[in-house]
């Protein structure tokens, strides 16, 4: 069955720096856009990242353009988040996604359209 494990979590000072990784298992890879995903507490899950089978596509969400980059390595079966710069409101729980497109190149920003999640690692910014 396909597994998603996020790690890289942790407790950090604003304008600090973080790399999540997702290890994906039980998928060809290749064949899957993936997606970056962040929930803090009383809120709705939010739009991060998103990259395309290739890696050739990205997108980001406003508030973290600039700051984030996502990246992929289909050799090695994981998607990376490299969080720069962060920020108090970057506080959540990360979650990467995976959503099945052997034929097409362009990501997706929706969760709706992502049909695996990883359980979620906990980024904590502090002042």
């Amino acid at each position: 069955q396909v597994q998603l494990v996020e790690s890289g979590g942790g407790l950090v000072q604003a304008g600090d720096s973080l790399r999540l990784a997702c290890a994906a298992s039980g998928l060809t890879f290749s064949n899957y856009r993936m997606g970056w995903f962040r929930q803090a507490p009383g809120t709705e899950r939010e739009f991060v990242a998103t990259i395309s089978r290739s890696g050739d596509y990205t997108y980001y969400a406003g508030s973290v353009k600039g700051r984030f980059t996502i990246a992929r390595d289909n050799a090695k079966n994981k998607v990376y988040l490299q969080m720069n710069s962060l920020k108090l409101e970057d506080t959540s729980v990360y979650f990467c996604a995976a959503d099945f497109q052997p034929y097409s190149q362009v990501p997706t920003t929706k969760a709706d359209d992502y049909k695996y999640w990883g359980q979620g690692t906990q980024v904590t910014v502090s002042s």
